[in-house]
């Protein structure tokens, strides 16, 4: 369920997503496209869900991505789904709201690098973690093409 969530919300509906939108409106900037859907689905969307869950299920993410088996870091994960919901709220609303599209990007850019890059260190991953590791530094050098190429 993770593996297809992931591959999901971060390539298959924001590629999908760009070509309706390019085929509803081809005069749609690339760019454009690519920020809207891959903010949408990739932050939006992915750090919603993941939220809810590192909030209701704590242990999966300290147990299957951070290899923790003491409930002592529970609290902890819950705070870091507070923090995705809150940023992937923001992804979803820009949406409604295009003017929200680079800012949902550049904060979510950084985390995702940062994450993405943690995950790299790691010597003995999990196959949960090679999967968050991968996701995390896509997601990156998308949101960074876009924060890039619309502030260059």
């Amino acid at each position: 369920m993770y593996i297809a969530t992931v591959a999901r919300t971060m390539l298959v509906l924001p590629v999908v997503s760009i070509v309706a939108g390019h085929a509803l409106d081809p005069a749609a900037p690339w760019l454009e496209l690519f920020g809207r859907w891959f903010v949408f689905w990739g932050v939006g969307v992915r750090l919603t869900l993941a939220g809810v869950r590192q909030f209701f299920q704590p242990a999966f993410t300290a147990r299957e991505i951070f290899h923790m088996t003491s409930n002592e870091a529970l609290p902890l994960v819950r705070e870091l789904g507070v923090a995705n919901v809150a940023t992937g709220v923001v992804g979803l609303l820009s949406l409604a709201a295009s003017s929200f599209t680079l800012p949902a990007a550049i904060a979510p850019a950084i985390f995702f690098g940062a994450a993405g890059f943690r995950h790299m260190a790691e010597r003995d991953r999990s196959r949960n973690e090679t999967v968050a590791m991968a996701s995390d530094l896509f997601l990156f050098v998308a949101l960074a093409v876009f924060v890039i190429g619309t502030t260059a």
